[in-house]
């Protein structure tokens, strides 16, 4: 962390921008409150404007609190926030104004208007598309020096790279044309090794990226343990998922271009449904756990029935991430009603002060439970050291993003051993893309993360080679 902050502290002394890309949990929210301390004791009177996204606000409140109490914060947020001149006059009497991604486009006349010192992107992700309008916003901003921090600095492709790089020092990689010919194309669709190297090379001196699972930056952090769970589908699970395959194949066959995609972006969200449970795909609001003849209805919903009972019964608590806030309710009402014990479940639709307290009751309190999380609410910013297991019951199919919700656990304060469990329906194509990116891990480390975009431009007859359920997928009844 002392390094980081000299790092970053070379960086504002020359005016340059830079990425602070340690992985998630390794200090990146310190080092920043660092920096804008000693620049405010040492160096300038102007404020440090910070931008995440809304969900993390309080965090940094209570991290700027906890560890730069000197540091006068102010919370740009609300229906009752300053605007204009008022804005202009009451930032002067603060070291750093904290703000969102939102906010920042909706305000941006009025923001850009005042005298910033720097301004930090957390969560920095959230400008990798520069056609946006919060992506063009930031870019408006008059200050010193720019920061970003990011654990995925590339997370679906190396335009996020030119992206940030944009935003940091702009013009550095040329345009984004010159950069397509030079780096994008070479680097996406040919894996050429020269220009991973020079990209790699030009941007070096910006991005500071420090692993934890690099025992010469920690070594006191346990160890996480990950585990693909496989489960099987039931037979109506099974039943629904050849049926909905067979209506929707018809469709891709006739489809081009962007109807293509879309089509198969919603095969795909159909599939994963059925995967976690019928109801969730029905939308019928029928029973959670058994059918009329009294069977399970979801083999995955079994399976971590099971294993949450094994974690649960030894004292110790989870995390469960899903991308449906649906299934997040079921999840929620299925594990307390069978279980017998708590169950909290955090949305993108939970109010900041509940967020809060749900996160103060699960890390305080000695008793174990299950945090239930959207994986889009909770993927960032959040510490939940209380976990020492994390399932993720549906795949997001991007690795950078599972990492990061991982992360709500596996980061500094951790003292146990943190077991990640990440759960696939065998013979479906939950376990065929699992195959594909764990086959890509090696491209991905070295600059690219596999979205699950990259899958509408598979041809036909490769889609349909994942998509078709095998034989043996449906468990016995």
């Amino acid at each position: 962390q002392l390094r980081g902050l000299a790092w970053l502290e070379f960086l504002q002394r020359w005016g340059l921008g830079g990425c602070l890309a340690d992985d998630m949990g390794l200090g990146k929210t310190i080092q920043v409150l660092a920096l804008v301390q000693h620049r405010q004791t040492h160096k300038t009177k102007k404020p440090f404007l910070l931008v995440c996204p809304t969900s993390v606000i309080s965090n940094w409140q209570r991290e700027a609190s906890k560890f730069t109490p000197k540091l006068k914060v102010m919370v740009h947020h609300g229906q009752t926030r300053s605007r204009d001149k008022a804005f202009k006059r009451e930032v002067k009497k603060y070291d750093m104004v904290i703000s969102s991604y939102g906010l920042l486009q909706r305000d941006i006349d009025t923001i850009k208007e005042a005298q910033w010192d720097g301004i930090v992107l957390d969560e920095a992700q959230n400008v990798k598309n520069p056609q946006t309008l919060q992506s063009k916003a930031a870019r408006l901003i008059n200050a010193r020096t720019r920061f970003a921090l990011t654990g995925t600095p590339v997370e679906n492709n190396v335009g996020d790279l030119w992206a940030i790089m944009e935003f940091l020092n702009p013009g550095f990689l040329g345009t984004q044309t010159t950069f397509r010919h030079s780096f994008f194309i070479p680097i996406q669709s040919m894996q050429d090794e020269d220009a991973i190297k020079r990209l790699k090379k030009a941007t070096g001196p910006f991005i500071l990226r420090r692993l934890k699972t690099d025992k010469t930056v920690i070594a006191d952090l346990p160890k996480k343990m990950e585990m693909v769970t496989y489960c099987q589908l039931t037979k109506e699970q099974a039943s629904l998922y050849a049926a909905t395959l067979k209506d929707l194949e018809l469709k891709i066959d006739a489809a081009q271009g962007i109807q293509r995609k879309g089509t198969i972006l919603s095969l795909l969200v159909k599939l994963k449904q059925i995967c976690n449970h019928p109801a969730i795909f029905l939308k019928d609001k029928s029973s959670i756990a058994t059918s009329k003849s009294g069977n399970m209805r979801s083999g995955k919903l079994a399976r971590l029935t099971e294993m949450l009972s094994e974690v649960l019964e030894t004292d110790q608590s989870a995390l469960v991430f899903t991308q449906f806030v649906d299934m997040g309710h079921m999840l929620k009402q299925h594990i307390h009603e069978t279980l017998g014990y708590e169950t909290l479940f955090l949305h993108g639709g939970t109010a900041r002060r509940q967020r809060d307290s749900m996160i103060e009751k699960f890390q305080k309190e000695n008793n174990p439970m299950v945090f239930v999380i959207s994986l889009k609410a909770g993927g960032t910013g959040l510490n939940l050291t209380a976990a020492s297991h994390v399932f993720h019951f549906d795949r997001w199919w991007n690795p950078a993003v599972e990492d990061q919700a991982t992360d709500r656990a596996f980061r500094i304060g951790q003292k146990k051993n943190v077991q990640v469990y990440k759960m696939v329906c065998s013979g479906t194509l939950e376990e065929k893309i699992d195959m594909i990116i764990e086959s890509k891990k090696n491209i991905s480390k070295k600059m690219i993360r596999t979205g699950e975009g990259w899958l509408t431009e598979m041809s036909n007859k490769d889609l349909k080679e994942i998509l078709t359920l095998d034989a043996d997928a449906t468990m016995g009844e």
